[in-house]
């Protein structure tokens, strides 16, 4: 029997992710893949696979899923509620995937893309050394009610694991670096934009996030003269109307607006999870301060498989036992309870 998993209902932007697309910006193709690539390596580690396998990315709410066969899924990323055959399940967490038994994936609680892992990975073709759907450049599409994607039939990871979240999902401070045209932005205007706390606009995609304040905009000197050039993931370009746009996975290969920074590699997933309103605020660190901050982040990714916990945990596991209150209060066999 083949083994697959079934939509049986789809939110409005569910898509098939993994680390996307690296080496063809020059062919005006960017990397695409998963908006939060932590969540994939959050997954890989609770499932004790790799990082590459591809995931289900879900913007703002889930869906109905039904496996052909036995398999184990980790949920991670904006956390979501979740039910399985209506008994509910924690959320950054591996669990158990009965064949035919109901997954239900609600709305966002706390984030904006939420991932769904299985055991393996899907297997669907592999088109330019990745599964991801790249919107934009209609490679791939939406997943809708009634697809069936091919997963692996295998039961053998690891299920009932748990991993503490990162804590990105409510925005906060981004850090960046400068850009090609930060230099034509005053000091002023650049001490002024890292000043001002901003909130994640309602008009963002896997494309852009824009930022909005009440405050005045910003403006960079001979702005409109600039020449079209290469654009990188992170990049914030500073639109006509002086607001700033975080550019994300799926961005333009180039651009004329005036890049007043960029968000450093680590921090694009608390962007791309910041909710409508967050509060963002941007941070100017060094170039050899973000080498560093990057090295780290990338490290810690690869160790989280060894800091994923049992959701139910073994008392013999357990070191600090006999600081658990285990028993409270102390009854008599014989006293009358009510007396």
């Amino acid at each position: 029997m083949s083994a697959h998993l079934k939509i049986l209902s789809a939110g409005p932007a569910v898509s098939l992710q993994d680390m996307g697309r690296e080496g063809y910006l020059a062919h005006g193709l960017t990397r695409g893949g998963a908006a939060d690539r932590l969540a994939l390596h959050e997954g890989a580690a609770l499932l004790g696979q790799s990082a590459d396998c591809a995931a289900l990315e879900m913007v703002g709410m889930g869906g109905t899923f039904e496996a052909t066969v036995d398999t184990v899924i980790a949920l991670t990323g904006a956390r979501m509620g979740a039910t399985l055959d209506g008994a509910p399940l924690t959320w950054h967490a591996s669990h158990a995937l009965p064949a035919g038994a109901k997954l239900v994936i609600g709305g966002a609680q706390a984030g904006t893309y939420g991932y769904l892992h299985v055991a393996g990975g899907f297997q669907t073709p592999v088109v330019m050394h990745a599964r991801a759907s790249h919107l934009n450049a209609q490679i791939g599409a939406l997943c809708h009610s009634g697809d069936a994607l091919p997963i692996t039939a295998t039961a053998s990871a690891r299920s009932g694991y748990f991993l503490t979240p990162d804590p990105r999902l409510q925005g906060g401070t981004i850090r960046v670096i400068t850009s090609f045209q930060s230099d034509q932005f005053s000091q002023e205007t650049r001490d002024r934009f890292a000043a001002t706390s901003f909130q994640r606009d309602a008009r963002g995609n896997r494309q852009g996030v824009r930022l909005h304040t009440d405050e005045d905009g910003f403006y960079a000197t001979d702005g409109l003269s600039i020449v079209s050039e290469v654009i990188t993931t992170g990049d914030i370009q500073i639109a006509g109307d002086g607001a700033p746009y975080v550019l994300m996975c799926e961005s333009q290969t180039t651009g004329g607006y005036p890049r007043i920074g960029t968000v450093i590699p680590c921090d694009l997933p608390k962007v791309a999870q910041a909710p409508v309103g967050a509060p963002v605020q941007f941070e100017f660190i060094s170039h050899a301060e973000a080498i560093e901050i990057e090295k780290r982040a990338r490290n810690e990714a690869k160790a989280l498989a060894a800091k994923a916990q049992p959701l139910v945990r073994d008392p013999s596991d357990i070191a600090d036992l006999l600081s658990y209150q285990l028993i409270s209060g102390a009854v008599s066999a014989t006293a009358d309870p009510f007396a």
